[in-house]
């Protein structure tokens, strides 16, 4: 008999983190190896932020909080909810968690029986149809692929909802594909789900303000106010103020949902760190000239990236209009053979023969739901993305 329980058997290891640690492995063992794989900013989390969160530990502020957050903390997500998305919350429709993929769990944990269905659009951010899984619950993945720009359809989130539906997951912009939804194909999508009264809708606006060229971020409550009460807005610190590994995310909902989510996160985690809410309230608080600053130089590095990877005979590289990634597509190079004699029928084989040829770790596109693609994050310097790019560049151009 297992040991281990049923639902595990459900799920599988988060591709994104197996990338990156394959890619510190074969550094560790002295190959050269520049990792594309990593979701999260190289600037260091922002210097007054940083101080918020010595000076915390300097007055001693240590001890346990309230569970899902200090009253400061829910003070400061309730001010930017208002300031930046039009959207009116108290305390108690807040819930703060350890990192924006708690809060997610959080919810799902809290809602789903067995039998009821998330509509999940592909390309999607690994962890959404295993915490739907681990939740009880079946993901019902929909496909959104580059021929609408990586957007949900309005009529195939329609055709995707049954009586069985409990939530939409909606990501804007995308991790994997950066793209994003202008207000008016977010309102053909709120429409849609204002049709369906029983389909609650979960937001992850975690790259809210990565947005370029620009492209102007809403969410969907701040669209359709009809959706309020049906709406989990979540949100975090972990992007846009560099702060990935403080493991700080946050949303607001429904009083009832917050209330169910808190029952959840008092038997497992308990409070996030003391230390990093205090940080984080800073981050909401304080200045943010540093995000535009940043968000130059990731322009610039996108821009490096997308035109490389167009040169590629067989590659298509859209432009994203938000976040830090590119999600090319290899449907000319699948079939082919490498210079080391890898023969290439899915996206998975490419990264895999990229990565042992070449040195570069991407994340293949099977892994977000939609192939044949794979993932670039461009957060890292200048020259190790024209370096990496060149490496694609020179691994393509041996493909037979």
């Amino acid at each position: 008999m297992s040991r281990l329980s049923a639902t595990l058997g459900r799920v599988k290891p988060s591709p994104t983190i197996a990338v990156t640690t394959k890619a510190q492995e074969l550094k560790a063992a002295g190959r050269d190896v520049i990792g594309l794989g990593a979701g999260e900013p190289d600037f260091p989390t922002p210097s007054h932020i940083a101080a918020a969160g010595i000076r915390a530990i300097e007055e001693g502020r240590t001890k346990y909080t309230a569970v899902d957050g200090i009253p400061e903390l829910k003070a400061a997500i309730c001010a930017k909810f208002r300031r930046d998305n039009g959207l009116d919350y108290t305390p108690a429709q807040v819930s703060v968690g350890t990192g924006g993929k708690q809060i997610l769990y959080n919810a799902l944990m809290a809602t789903l029986n067995p039998g009821d269905e998330v509509v999940i659009p592909a390309p999607y951010w690994v962890s959404y149809p295993d915490m739907v899984l681990l939740a009880g619950g079946e993901p019902v993945i929909v496909e959104a692929g580059i021929e609408t720009g990586f957007r949900l359809t309005p009529e195939a989130l329609e055709s995707a909802i049954t009586p069985r539906t409990r939530w939409l997951i909606f990501n804007s912009p995308s991790n994997p594909t950066g793209a994003g939804y202008s207000r008016d194909e977010l309102r053909a999508l709120t429409d849609i789900l204002m049709r369906h009264p029983h389909v609650q809708v979960m937001t992850d606006d975690m790259y809210e303000h990565l947005a370029y060229d620009g492209f102007e971020f809403c969410t969907p409550a701040q669209v359709e106010p009809g959706l309020y009460d049906r709406t989990l807005t979540c949100n975090g610190v972990s992007k846009a103020y560099c702060m990935t590994g403080w493991r700080i995310g946050y949303a607001a909902g429904p009083e009832d949902l917050i209330a169910a989510m808190r029952k959840i996160q008092s038997q497992s985690t308990s409070n996030p760190c003391t230390i990093s809410q205090w940080a984080a309230v800073e981050a909401l608080n304080g200045p943010h000239d540093f995000i535009a600053a940043n968000n130059a130089v990731f322009v610039r590095r996108r821009d490096l990236v997308v035109e490389m990877l167009n040169q590629i005979d067989g590659v298509e590289c859209p432009v994203p209009d938000g976040a830090f990634y590119v999600y090319p597509s290899v449907k000319g190079l699948i079939g082919k053979v490498s210079a080391g004699g890898a023969r290439i029928d899915t996206d998975e084989d490419f990264a895999t023969a990229l990565l042992e040829e070449r040195g570069v770790a991407v994340v293949f596109g099977a892994a977000f739901g939609l192939s044949p693609h794979f993932r670039v994050s461009y957060a890292t310097d200048d020259a190790a993305l024209r370096e990496a790019c060149g490496r694609i560049q020179a691994f393509c151009a041996g493909l037979r």
